[in-house]
């Protein structure tokens, strides 16, 4: 198909990119794809130099064309990850430990893929030409090939520990940066985000009952759910973005993404620091989450943590330097073997693969 010119070619697309990505579960074939829209809280700016005016409902209402390639960028990058994580997910189905688990797995892809959906849509409505070039090209770059925009969607998830970590660490910081467009300037993205919400809640649910109920069942042990905790929270830190990022100021003093806590809180904004705000308070309830996983590890077992924010990064003032996961700088010489330690090896795969042929997690509570 050559350039897409409606909402229709796109979706003839899109059907050809799930085609190819052969996902058989009868949830998944059956689902109905459409837009959803929520309302808004206020249809006034909420902050920054437009702070106060009504809230734009169409491209041409947008005052500046920076403000308007700035929105088009952050729905491609926002789209991208959606298609993205189910390029990622794909292959799972096979080895679901429950139905229970095989049917979460569906509705998680379906609504991935209805977020792209409604991203897409928002391209091909409102952003001309380039936006219907930039909604084509979401089915176009692939996960497995490593071409999507941000690190962590190039990433393999090899099995269920995997998943279920991707779930309450990626898809938690997906929960903050939706949070974060809700408060948009521009109406059609905000009213976006509270559908995308509702159902990235699923997904922060299935990722944190899944570690718990491994837990619970006592197989797995917990220094190796510590390498697949090691392996993705790294890249969750970096989806926050750069450090002092001018294009996060910017981004804050136009309307167009605000802070997570937006209208909650009365600590005064920072515009130098807009990702580190978002990235301490990811952080926190990160470290909430682990904190009440850890209860349930026996004694004997270690307990679960978050590795130091400076740990495998690859973005960031910490960028591709050699420190530990508690935040020691280490010689670059010693790092690679330090790294292999500490992250999922070849042999911890194998082991898995053994104890995967157990009663390896506890059933789904009611």
């Amino acid at each position: 198909m050559g350039r897409i010119a409606t909402f229709d070619d796109w979706t003839d697309v899109f059907q050809g990119w799930r085609k190819e990505m052969d996902i058989q579960h009868p949830d998944v074939l059956n689902y109905k794809f459409e837009t959803k829209f929520g309302q808004l809280e206020t249809d006034e700016v909420e902050f920054g130099a437009y702070k106060g005016r009504k809230k734009w409902e169409r491209l041409s209402q947008v005052p500046d064309q920076r403000l308007r390639d700035a929105l088009l960028n952050y729905i491609v990058f926002q789209g991208d990850t959606e298609f993205a994580s189910v390029e990622q997910q794909r292959f799972l189905y096979a080895t679901a430990p429950t139905e229970w688990d095989s049917a979460a797995l569906a509705r998680i892809m379906t609504e991935e893929m209805r977020h792209g959906w409604q991203m897409s849509y928002l391209l091909v409505t409102y952003f001309g030409d380039s936006g219907k070039l930039e909604a084509q090209k979401l089915l176009e770059r692939r996960a497995f090939q490593k071409n999507r925009l941000l690190g962590s969607f190039n990433v393999d998830i090899e099995n269920w520990i995997d998943l279920f970590t991707f779930t309450e660490f990626i898809d938690r910081d997906g929960k903050y940066q939706l949070g974060m467009f809700a408060h948009s300037a521009f109406a059609p993205l905000a009213r976006s985000m509270g559908p995308m919400l509702k159902e990235e809640s699923f997904h922060l649910g299935t990722g944190n009952s899944g570690l718990r109920r491994i837990i619970k069942a006592g197989i797995i042990p917990t220094s190796l759910i510590q390498k697949y905790i090691n392996k993705w929270v790294p890249t969750a830190y970096d989806l926050f973005g750069t450090d002092h990022s001018s294009s996060a100021h910017w981004a804050y003093t136009w309307g167009l993404k605000g802070r997570f806590n937006e209208g909650e809180t009365t600590e005064e904004v920072n515009p130098e620091f807009m990702n580190e705000h978002a990235r301490n308070l990811f952080i926190a309830e990160c470290a909430g989450l682990l904190e009440r996983l850890n209860k349930n590890i026996a004694e004997e077992q270690p307990k679960l943590f978050l590795p130091d924010i400076k740990f495998n990064r690859r973005i960031g003032t910490a960028a591709n330097q050699p420190y530990d996961i508690h935040g020691n700088l280490l010689t670059a010489d010693k790092f690679p073997a330090y790294l292999a330690a500490n992250l999922p090896s070849a042999e911890d795969k194998t082991i898995l693969s053994q104890l995967f042929k157990q009663e390896w997690i506890a059933a789904k509570e009611s």
